[in-house]
């Protein structure tokens, strides 16, 4: 018996010891968003730091008045600067404010279409609790959907773009509510058949947030509030913000086809104003913090600050790819994914993200657990401004070189990611640069920066041979050159 009473006690202090380790690994792998050093999760500063100019230099070309650019890593702030304008025109003619407002850090954005990626978490939160199953027909909820011929229209293809509708239609020159808003999309006819081509539409969340409305018996907005942004404690994201915000808000363009003047404290796209202000493809304003909040749920699997929004399994399928079969337009349920164009280093298939018309942009890496954001206010005064997209590509690249270009063994494994995408000749072409990292590694074991820096520099070397004898792609080469330049740069 003494001897049974002690494995019993034994194995419940390993089983305590057990449960605490679990806890203790929960408790790491669920960061809450609050400012650190670069180096504290393993970041290099330099890049970062360049950002700034990227940013000014926009600002200078008129590509957008004002920014607010916030990176992140494991839920550590690294950077979060605004610059500019927050309100600065008058017209389009570029009239200046007598009191221009500056950008802060806290201002308050339109996100645009960024609203699409809380109106698929509303859905898929009602998803969770059974509501209805990605594959019903839309219809079966909302029988008056079925007109113009589409009755076999899915929810998941709403979500993922492929229903068919046509990209965009002038709801605002058209209705005269809500109500016939929402009447007029459900009347309106595909220009595809439905899963047979991929084309992003407003049409689609908009149809949405009707769902949403409709199985849960609350307007988008409260539903949004009460399950999302108040549990998550994003204070600053809403609909129609009030009055009394107006000066933290950034002002966007210059509308008289639509009877406003500079639109600033109000919607800016036609067809959510339409809808007062409440859609499920535009109308949310929130901050950099707020987003990067809502980021860090999806990096910690669902859950944020011991308030869990969505499911693990549930943020696993926004991580995945649901068309295999359209190259090039990779999308999870409204999330797009691996989008180059604006995601730039941080791409890769798992990566998350979406843009909004008025300059918006989020991007969000799980495998390297980090998150990119830029806010800005490029339709002030006109949208005739040039695309955000090089700015978006850049903030996101260089969050990524902050990286990867921490230590030989980061940019070991950017060398395997770009093996993975067929950037090299061979194999042989792989294996060299690898172990000629390796080797760099074993010297900033020992802290030998003058090794390091020769051989670093030799590594160089070999770049420009590969590339030489075309042995790497052009992006490959200047990735793996830059970043060995800040490697360089570090010790």
């Amino acid at each position: 018996m003494k001897y049974r009473l002690i494995s019993v006690t034994l194995t419940c202090i390993l089983f305590a010891s057990l449960f605490q380790t679990d806890v203790g690994r929960a408790e790491a792998a669920s960061p809450v968003v609050q400012p650190g050093p670069a180096s504290s999760v393993q970041m290099l500063q330099q890049p970062l730091d360049e950002i700034d100019g990227v940013i000014q230099q926009g600002i200078t070309d008129r590509f957008m008045p004002g920014a607010v650019v916030l990176t992140a890593r494991s839920g550590t702030i690294v950077k979060e600067d605004a610059y500019g304008y927050a309100a600065r025109y008058l017209d389009d003619n570029f009239t200046e404010m007598e009191n221009p407002v500056e950008m802060q850090t806290d201002t308050i954005i339109d996100l645009a279409s960024i609203t699409k990626v809380f109106t698929a978490t509303a859905a898929m939160h009602l998803y969770e609790q059974g509501a209805f199953n990605l594959d019903d027909s839309v219809a079966e909820y909302i029988p008056e959907f079925a007109q113009s011929g589409k009755s076999d229209v899915t929810i998941r293809q709403l979500m993922t773009h492929t229903s068919g509708f046509p990209a965009w239609i002038p709801l605002y020159q058209t209705t005269d509510s809500r109500e016939e808003a929402y009447a007029e999309v459900f009347s309106t006819a595909l220009e595809n058949d439905p899963g047979t081509h991929y084309g992003y539409s407003d049409l689609n969340m908009i149809t949405i947030g009707a769902l949403i409305e409709q199985i849960s018996g609350e307007r988008l907005d409260q539903y949004i509030q009460t399950h999302i942004t108040e549990p998550l404690g994003m204070t600053d994201t809403m609909f129609n913000p009030p009055e009394s915000l107006k000066d933290r808000i950034a002002a966007t363009e210059y509308q008289p086809q639509t009877d406003r003047e500079i639109v600033w404290g109000e919607v800016h796209d036609e067809n959510a104003l339409a809808m007062d202000g409440i859609a499920g493809h535009a109308g949310l304003f929130s901050t950099a913090q707020d987003l990067a909040v809502f980021a860090q749920m999806i990096l910690n699997d669902g859950q944020y600050d011991g308030t869990r929004i969505l499911e693990t399994e549930t943020v696993e399928k926004m991580e995945t790819n649901q068309l295999p079969d359209f190259p090039g337009n990779a999308h999870s349920l409204a999330w797009e994914l691996n989008q180059d164009w604006y995601m730039g280093g941080l791409s890769e298939p798992s990566t998350l993200g979406h843009t909004g018309f008025t300059g918006t942009s989020i991007v969000i890496s799980p495998s390297k657990d980090a998150v990119a954001i830029l806010l800005t206010n490029k339709v002030h005064p006109t949208r005739e401004a040039p695309s955000t997209n090089p700015i978006r590509q850049a903030v996101a690249g260089k969050t990524a070189d902050a990286i990867n270009a921490w230590s030989a063994h980061t940019m070991e494994e950017l060398v395997e990611d770009f093996a993975a995408e067929d950037a090299f000749s061979s194999d042989e072409a792989t294996r060299a640069l690898q172990v000629h990292l390796a080797a760099i590694s074993h010297y900033e074991g020992t802290g030998s920066a003058e090794k390091v820096v020769k051989h670093m520099e030799g590594f160089q070397r070999l770049l420009d041979y590969q590339r030489e004898n075309e042995f790497i792609s052009e992006e490959a080469y200047e990735t793996l050159h830059t970043n060995a330049d800040y490697l360089i740069g570090k010790w």
